[in-house]
């Protein structure tokens, strides 16, 4: 971790390390998004594991039991995380000037959304073609391989998990980027690579090759990767510290119930409906042209500081608040 804070990051905080500075603020950033393709590759492990050794009948009566448990591990860490972690400074000092402030300065939100309304819903425009990006590639495409190409549980499993390490990998490659080009002009390739990828995708998987289905699935998750990794300097840079948290919860939230919890049932009614790859890519595509038009109109803020931001917001919205009228 590095070893100076020009300013604060309050997405990862060790509470032995400072947090990390604002040129390298996309890369530090990028590795609790790493965390996603970890999470889901070991998830893919246990499932290809019980899928190997067990019947279907034996997983139905108790094997899924043994996944369900394995999760106590992620509860532990998560505890350690809750319990250990710290906030960052940044975000320890303004909770301090709240409380010890005489003026009711909100922070919730509904202040967030009275203050700082396109902030929320850039914030959700971005992430919308990455969350149904996302859950098209791991989760439609095991239904469509299996059912509609035909290919067996175990050899899918074994592919998507070799996808999920290589978005591992490239990651924090990407989340580096972003700290090197800047946040905007990858937010608006990842939106454009979403697309076009299903149109493309598809036909690959449509093979039956275990190669080409693999280069399908790891594309779409870098593709998705693009998107993704640099989501936590974009957002947290979109808002004061104040509402830092409400504001990028809420439309990180609101757009995983919007889009990606609906994707793959909208996407396995499109192929039902139709039997065509077609809808469905034309679909992505759609929920990617979203995502576009919001990346275009971002503000880059590649380097900035994040006590500018709170200075900008202290001089519009707080000290405006309190000068008598």
């Amino acid at each position: 971790m590095p070893t100076s804070h020009p300013s604060g990051c309050s997405w990862c905080i060790h509470p032995l390390n400072p947090p990390a500075p604002a040129s390298q603020r996309g890369f530090w950033t990028s590795w609790p998004q790493a965390a996603l393709p970890l999470g889901n590759l070991l998830a893919t492990l246990v499932l290809l594991v019980l899928s190997s050794t067990l019947s279907d009948a034996a997983f139905l009566a108790w094997g899924w039991r043994i996944g369900f448990w394995l999760s106590v591990v992620i509860v532990a860490i998560g505890y350690y995380v809750r319990t250990k972690v710290q906030d960052a400074p940044i975000f320890q000092e303004t909770k301090e000037k709240i409380e010890d402030s005489d003026s009711q300065i909100n922070y919730g939100v509904f202040e967030v959304l009275k203050k700082y309304p396109r902030g929320v819903i850039t914030a959700m425009g971005v992430k919308f073609g990455e969350n149904v990006l996302y859950y098209m590639v791991v989760t439609f495409s095991i239904t469509y391989l299996s059912v509609w190409v035909g290919m067996e549980t175990g050899s899918i499993l074994g592919l998507i998990l070799l996808a999920h390490l290589t978005q591992f990998i490239v990651m924090p490659i990407i989340g580096r980027l972003n700290d090197i080009i800047g946040r905007r002009p990858l937010q608006i390739l990842g939106a454009i690579l979403t697309i076009g990828w299903a149109f493309i995708a598809f036909p690959m998987l449509n093979t039956a090759q275990p190669l080409i289905i693999f280069l399908a699935i790891a594309s779409g998750l870098i593709v998705q990767s693009l998107l993704y990794a640099g989501q936590p300097a974009v957002m947290a840079e979109m808002f004061p510290t104040r509402m830092r948290y409400a504001g990028v919860s809420f439309g990180y939230q609101m757009t995983a119930i919007l889009a990606g919890s609906m994707a793959p049932i909208i996407a396995t009614t499109l192929l039902s409906n139709f039997q065509s790859w077609v809808p469905v890519s034309i679909y992505i595509a759609i929920a990617g042209g979203i995502s576009l038009v919001f990346a275009l109109t971002l503000r880059e803020t590649k380097g900035i500081k994040l006590e500018d931001i709170d200075a900008e917001d202290h001089r519009k919205h707080v000290l405006t608040a309190q000068t008598p009228n």
